[in-house]
């Protein structure tokens, strides 16, 4: 079986996108799914998320796309069982001029994932992208299947994600037909805040069943698991925001029981 390649993006920082890569994988490696997160973006806060301290990532995803070590000699397995990471460091920074003379770019991370032997192993690849529609999100969308973005419930929600959009269609017009938008993830709702009520609405109202039901809380152990190098349904299973993370990893499962079927 192929494995599911899911793209997490959204060019604005600070939206919960890294945050749900790693609770996401988290709690669906909790099913006993087998999980991938290639952390691809330059600052490595997946991969700090995860407990992988700095020295022990010389085989990151930079080396991977430079094409000094293969994909699956970069694999490496975190603390948390059925979950391996691609770690990053600040070097990916300056893979894109690299890459510059290649003719192909964009299609770098796809042809290495088809030719290594994870694709087949893992149930769920996640690529967490840089906050920004860079040649590195480019890359994740070409080898995906699917695009999640998390969207934050505050007042610039909606700002940018009409230009994602245009991206993720211009990238399955060009580079790969069988990309498409697969949900939207509400983050950091605060129900105290009429804002964050109205802002759901919205977004609700105009994306409709690219909504999930399930909405990320702001939650303050959610922000403290990093700290510790730990998702947080390993850090507090009990707190609003781990039962968050695995009712939406339930839904997501469902979600695709039901493709099969159809």
């Amino acid at each position: 079986m192929r494995s599911n390649i899911i793209a997490i993006c959204n060019q604005k920082g600070g939206v919960g996108k890294t945050t749900t890569a790693i609770n996401l994988a988290a709690a669906l490696a909790a099913t006993g799914k087998k999980i991938l997160i290639i952390d691809l973006d330059p600052q490595g806060n997946a991969s700090t998320g995860l407990g992988i301290d700095y020295v022990d990532r010389n085989k990151s995803i930079y080396e991977v796309l430079a094409k000094s070590i293969t994909f699956d000699e970069s694999v490496k397995k975190t603390d948390i069982e059925n979950l391996f990471v691609i770690p990053s460091n600040v070097e990916l920074s300056g893979i894109e001029p690299e890459l510059a003379n290649e003719s192909d770019k964009a299609f770098v991370l796809k042809k290495l994932i088809n030719n290594s032997n994870s694709i087949n192993v893992f149930d769920y690849i996640f690529i967490d992208c840089p906050p920004a529609l860079s040649l590195l999100t480019v890359m994740a969308m070409t080898a995906a299947n699917s695009v999640l973005v998390p969207l934050q419930c505050e007042f610039f929600a909606l700002e940018g994600l009409s230009q994602l959009i245009k991206t993720v269609d211009r990238v399955h017009k060009n580079l790969n037909p069988l990309l498409s938008i697969d949900g939207i993830i509400l983050t950091m709702f605060d129900k105290r805040n009429k804002l964050s009520t109205q802002v759901a609405m919205d977004v609700k109202k105009h994306l409709q069943e690219k909504v999930f039901e399930t909405m990320i809380p702001r939650n303050v152990r959610v922000s403290e698991a990093p700290s510790f190098g730990m998702p947080v349904i390993i850090y507090d299973r009990k707190s609003k925001g781990s039962q968050a993370y695995l009712k939406l990893a339930a839904e997501i499962l469902k979600k695709d029981k039901s493709r099969e079927a159809a």
